[in-house]
């Protein structure tokens, strides 16, 4: 996969290294001359360009990328980048870094947004899914499609305790991810049994997260 990244900060340099790791092609987009070190991550192409100059980004062909990730410091360029990226090179994804929350609202579809991560967000979502039992918990929103990842840790007598996966009566429009069990990561099959205790995550629209509640038999 061919993976650009605006911004060589410390978080594009962390997601870059992570991605060359799994032997994904990788470019930096640095503004900042004095960021441009090649020789702190050799295997990536490192450009000196403004991300938000549609010039500089038609000479580095942002168009062959499939993932745009803008990761700059500024909300404002992470706007930018990401609109440029979709409606300009009709890049296929693309994901934007927000810094501050307050700007979150911003950072969807018609800006050109199909993920928004925001770090103070999903700190605070990990603290919800390390202290609630018995509760959806949003983990990370998809915005292409108005759906989130979501988390339930269920309660030691939960009503699906020793049932399969197959019984479980989900809505249309939620899926089972994983089941997270003690130090386990589980890809659900029809015939495994449910615990209490066990970490369920879903994927699901917004419309079906009640329904969800109610088919994990979960108190509002």
């Amino acid at each position: 996969m061919r993976v650009a990244i605006a911004g060589a900060g410390a978080v594009g340099r962390s997601i870059a290294r992570e991605l060359v790791r799994g032997d994904h092609h990788v470019m930096l987009l640095e503004r900042k001359l004095e960021h441009v070190d090649p020789e702190a991550i050799p295997e990536v192409h490192w450009v000196h360009a403004d991300a938000c100059e549609l010039g500089l980004l038609e000479a580095a062909q942002l168009e062959s990328y499939d993932v745009v990730i803008a990761a700059t410091g500024d909300d404002k360029a992470n706007i930018v980048v990401s609109l440029l990226a979709k409606t300009e090179f009709a890049v296929r994804r693309v994901v934007a870094r927000v810094n501050d929350p307050r700007n979150e609202w911003l950072f969807d579809e018609s800006w050109g947004v199909d993920v928004a991560v925001s770090t103070p967000r999903m700190l605070a979502s990990l603290v919800e899914e390390a202290v609630s039992v018995g509760d959806l918990v949003r983990l990370m929103t998809f915005r292409q499609g108005q759906a989130n990842l979501v988390e339930v840790t269920l309660p030691p007598d939960t009503s699906l305790a020793g049932k399969p996966v197959r019984k479980m009566t989900l809505p249309r429009d939620a899926a089972l991810v994983t089941i997270i069990r003690g130090g386990r990561v589980i890809t659900p099959q029809p015939d495994d049994p449910i615990e209490g205790g066990d970490e369920l995550v879903f994927v699901a629209s917004v419309e079906v997260e009640e329904q969800l509640r109610d088919a994990l038999g979960l108190t509002r």
